[in-house]
């Protein structure tokens, strides 16, 4: 049980002392009471710029966002800080990288499983992933679980912290709606390697899949997911708190899912190909009359 996990038993109990509380769960009072200072509006603006900067070239790494910072947007800030701040926002430059097959510590590492399978059909696969929100005022984390077939978004959540059980409500989410996929492909993040993740997935009899650490396409159709929702929903409305971001969410996955063509779906939407829906497509360059309705009134 991580610190956030052991904060939020102690709140949700009743009994006893907060001290008592505490050391129950080997919790130092001081970790129980702390509260974030969080971060400075500088580095708020740098995040922000950071994060459109690598929307568009995932490729950046810290040196590289150190000098598009200094070149293009008047910052002379150091590799330490650009550091930390990717850190927080969880971003990582996609590169090749040495010992790609070194598990994390404590953490098993699954297999890329989706080399050459193929999809054929919804709820094959799934995948999920995480990525930065920036706010008027600070920054937000979102998740989402998608099916591969169809790119149909079946579950998201939002949160402001980068701890696992947002990623296990994602999850339990999307298993509420849906039968179990045979395979769930997640790239090696602490969050989706930690027990009470992949146990969730064992539990339900489902295959482990995991994405090689800077591999580009191992994840690429969530990735793209992304860009899509920043460019075409985050950037234009600037949510300012948690409320409103998830208005703004839940009216654009509805858009995504249900009304906005997929390139890649030979123009359908995701929800054409997850439930099966006819395609209803009128194929002619005249669009079909729609007869008017009279009603006959008597004065």
């Amino acid at each position: 049980m991580n610190v956030p996990m052991k904060r939020a038993a102690i709140a949700a109990a009743k009994e006893g002392s907060v001290l008592a509380r505490c050391r129950a769960l080997d919790l130092w009072p001081s970790s129980y009471y702390y509260q974030p200072k969080g971060e400075s509006a500088l580095n708020l603006d740098l995040m922000r710029l950071m994060d459109l900067e690598f929307t568009e070239h995932c490729f950046q790494g810290v040196v590289g966002m150190r000098d598009f910072l200094r070149l293009h947007k008047g910052y002379w800030v150091n590799e330490k800080r650009v550091r930390r701040l990717m850190r927080i926002m969880g971003l990582e430059a996609v590169a090749p990288k040495p010992n790609l097959s070194k598990p994390g510590k404590g953490h098993k590492i699954y297999p890329y499983l989706l080399r050459g399978v193929t999809i054929d059909g919804p709820d094959h696969v799934w995948s999920t992933d995480i990525t930065y929100i920036p706010m008027g005022k600070g920054f937000l984390y979102l998740t989402a679980v998608m099916d591969w077939y169809s790119r149909y978004v079946i579950s998201w959540q939002i949160s402001n912290t980068l701890d696992t059980s947002f990623c296990l409500e994602a999850l339990h989410g999307a298993l509420l709606q849906r039968p179990a996929p045979r395979i769930f492909n997640t790239d090696q993040g602490s969050q989706f390697t930690s027990v009470e993740f992949t146990g969730a997935l064992i539990k339900e009899g489902i295959k482990i899949s995991m994405d090689g650490k800077g591999r580009a396409t191992d994840n690429a159709f969530i990735e793209r997911l992304w860009r899509n929702v920043k460019q075409q929903c985050l950037y234009l409305n600037s949510p300012k708190d948690g409320n409103e971001l998830r208005r703004i969410l839940a009216e654009y996955f509805t858009f995504y899912n249900h009304s906005r063509p997929h390139q890649h779906l030979d123009g359908l939407t995701p929800a054409h190909l997850y439930f099966g829906l006819p395609d209803t497509r009128n194929r002619t360059l005249t669009p079909p009359l729609v007869q008017p309705q009279f009603t006959l009134t008597t004065a």
